[in-house]
């Protein structure tokens, strides 16, 4: 008889830098698949304007635990490219930026390698992820009179690193709010929303509901090695203890729409998050869609 030994719950080592991880084995066998959850991407009225949909991606590779170690991570593929999916597909192009300039970082880890739609996808916008343009270059656009029809902040624990602290992403998630265009985003994206905190001002997003990773499963996961250790701090009790309500308790498939702001708690939340924006961004640019 053939014994079948368990998956390691141990980090696995980043040998790119000192003292960095990879999940452990048996954590991306519980959160990971060959295939992402991609479906109904259908739209037979696709846009045909001009605008584009701003994508804010992180540029950092690597998060710092409570106890030393890195996390070697990014953004997360399913969470970034199945939303994509379905707004290219609903007839919206991309503009990709980060608060460096540099290229964005994905968890590879995680990239469902058999879904050639996706996989396709990420090909298609290659150069545009590995040059995207700098945050700053695309606030001081958006002041000349630039134009997107949404802002979309993907997951992955990348985005704790910089984006919360960002004054070009305030200034990006600010212009968006005056202009009412909306803003999505899912998982720990929407930790970037912290960077709008101010001493002075009310909080912006104060009374709003969204979907995101819960805290409490953060505090979990380095127990099955999907982290090499606690994370600092948590961007949901932040946002929280700012008047943000957050809705769900589960890292499942739920998303909120708070009037333009759209939210996705996790990736399994990814293709109705896409589906969501999508519809939503055709329905504000309907006269812009063949008759």
């Amino acid at each position: 008889m053939i014994s079948i030994l368990p998956l390691s719950k141990e980090p696995q080592p980043d040998e790119a830098e000192y003292n960095a991880f990879f999940p452990s084995k048996a954590s991306l066998k519980q959160f990971t698949s060959p295939k992402s959850d991609l479906a109904d991407a259908h739209y037979p009225q696709p846009y045909r304007g001009p605008l584009r949909v701003l994508v804010i991606g992180t540029d950092e590779r690597y998060l710092r635990m409570e106890n030393g170690t890195l996390f070697s991570t990014g953004n997360h593929p399913v969470e970034t490219l199945v939303p994509m999916y379905h707004l290219r597909e609903a007839g919206f192009d991309f503009d990709i930026a980060t608060v460096s300039g540099n290229g964005l970082k994905f968890e590879f880890w995680a990239m469902p390698d058999e879904d050639e739609a996706i996989t396709g996808l990420h090909r298609d916008l290659l150069a545009r992820f590995e040059q995207p343009l700098k945050l700053s270059d695309v606030v001081a656009a958006l002041e000349g009179g630039a134009d997107y029809a949404a802002v979309f902040i993907p997951g992955g624990h990348g985005p704790l690193v910089g984006l919360p602290f960002s004054k070009d992403v305030a200034a990006v998630l600010r212009w968006a709010l005056a202009k009412d265009r909306h803003i999505v985003s899912i998982c720990h994206g929407p930790a970037a929303l912290l960077a709008c905190e101010t001493k002075d001002c009310q909080f912006p997003f104060a009374g709003r509901k969204i979907t995101a990773f819960p805290d409490d499963v953060d505090r979990m996961t380095p127990e099955i090695g999907y982290m090499p250790g606690h994370l600092t701090w948590h961007f949901g009790q932040r946002l929280e203890a700012l008047g943000v309500e957050i809705v769900n308790s589960k890292p499942d498939d739920s998303t909120q729409a708070d009037g333009k702001l759209l939210t996705g708690a996790s990736p399994y939340a990814a293709n109705e998050l896409g589906k969501l924006a999508a519809k939503e961004l055709l329905a504000a640019y309907g006269e812009d869609r063949p008759a």
